[in-house]
C-alpha cells in the first residue's frame, strides 16, 4: 500500500482543485485551515486512518464542541479523497439533534432593539443599518456587498454565494432607509456599505463594531456577532410562517438540516411549552 504524507505541496493542489470547483472564497478558506491544522497534527508522520481517528481524538480532548469537530473533519475528509487517500477517511461523531438552543447564545429581538439604540446613540449611522439590513432580510455578512443603490432603488437584489443566485427582497422600509443613507454619504452607485476609500467595509470591522456596542446596549459579547443577526431573521420568520422548506430557500440552504439548526427554539421557550403541558399534578 502506498505510504502518504502530508505536504504544503499537497495543501496547494487541494487549494487550486477547490478553486477550480469554484467553491466560495470562504469555503476555500475554511478547508485550508482544516487541511493545515491536521498537517501541524502529522508533524512530517506518515498519514493514516489510525492518525486521522487520533486527530479526532485529540480534538475531543482539547473541549471543540460536536459540531465544529464534524466541520473540521468534513474539510480534511474532503482532502483526502482529492488526494484519493479514500483509506484515510474518518467518520463524524454521531449526535443527537437539539432541542433548543441555549439562551446564553441566543440574540432576542428585545437585545437587538437595544444594539440598534447603542449604535444610535454612537452616532454609528452605517452599522445602526448595516445591522438593521442584515436583521431584515437574513443574509450573510459576505452578501452585504450586494445591497446596493441599484438593489434598493428595485426594492430587491440577486445575491450569489456558494456557486448559487437566490432573489433577496427589501422591505420598503429597509429601501426607504438605504436610499436616504446613500444620498447623505454621496454614494450614487454600487455598494452601500462602504469605507471612506470606497471599499465594502469587511468582515473584521463589522465584528469590532458591533462587539463596541455590547457595554452600552447591556448585552452579551457572546450573542453580538453578524450571523446571530441571520438566526433572529429565521427564528422571526418561522415564528410567523412555519414554512421550513421556504425559510432554507430565503437563507441559501441546500439542505433543510442547515435550517432547522437556525430555528431551534431557546431553553426558555422549551420550558414554558413543558410547563403548559400540565402533566404534574
Amino acid at each position: 500500500m502506498e505510504s502518504h504524507y502530508l505536504s504544503e505541496r499537497e495543501i496547494g493542489w487541494f487549494r487550486d482543485y477547490l478553486l477550480t470547483e469554484e467553491k466560495s472564497a470562504n469555503t476555500v478558506e475554511k478547508y485550508l485551515r482544516d487541511a493545515r491544522a491536521f498537517a501541524s497534527f502529522a508533524g512530517g508522520r506518515e498519514v493514516t486512518k489510525k492518525l486521522a481517528v487520533a486527530y479526532k481524538q485529540e480534538l475531543l480532548d482539547r473541549g471543540y464542541a460536536v459540531r465544529s469537530i464534524n466541520s473540521m473533519l468534513a474539510g480534511i475528509n474532503s482532502l483526502f479523497v482529492f488526494l484519493g487517500w479514500h483509506d484515510c477517511r474518518v467518520k463524524a461523531i454521531r449526535r443527537q439533534a437539539e432541542l433548543f438552543c441555549s439562551e446564553d447564545r441566543e440574540l432576542t429581538k428585545a437585545e437587538y432593539l437595544r444594539l440598534l439604540n447603542a449604535a444610535r446613540q454612537k452616532k454609528n449611522e452605517r452599522l445602526h443599518l448595516l445591522i438593521q439590513t442584515i436583521c431584515g432580510t437574513g443574509i450573510r455578512v459576505s452578501e452585504l456587498q450586494f445591497i446596493t443603490v441599484e438593489a434598493a432603488k428595485a426594492g430587491q437584489t440577486s445575491v450569489r454565494c456558494k456557486g448559487k443566485i437566490r432573489t433577496v427582497f427589501l422591505v420598503k422600509g429597509l429601501k426607504k432607509k438605504l436610499l436616504q443613507y446613500a444620498k447623505e454619504k454621496g454614494i450614487t452607485a454600487g455598494p452601500i456599505f462602504i469605507t471612506r476609500n470606497g471599499r465594502p467595509v469587511s468582515r473584521t470591522n463589522i465584528w469590532r463594531e458591533m462587539k463596541a456596542l455590547c457595554a452600552a446596549a447591556g448585552v452579551s459579547p457572546r450573542k453580538v456577532f453578524p450571523h446571530n443577526l441571520r438566526h433572529l431573521f429565521a427564528r422571526t420568520f418561522y415564528g410567523l410562517e412555519k414554512d421550513i422548506a421556504k425559510l432554507a430557500d430565503i437563507l441559501g440552504h441546500s439542505s433543510i438540516n442547515t435550517t432547522r439548526v437556525y430555528i431551534v427554539s431557546s431553553g426558555r421557550e422549551h420550558r414554558a411549552r413543558l410547563e403548559k403541558m400540565d402533566l404534574i399534578v
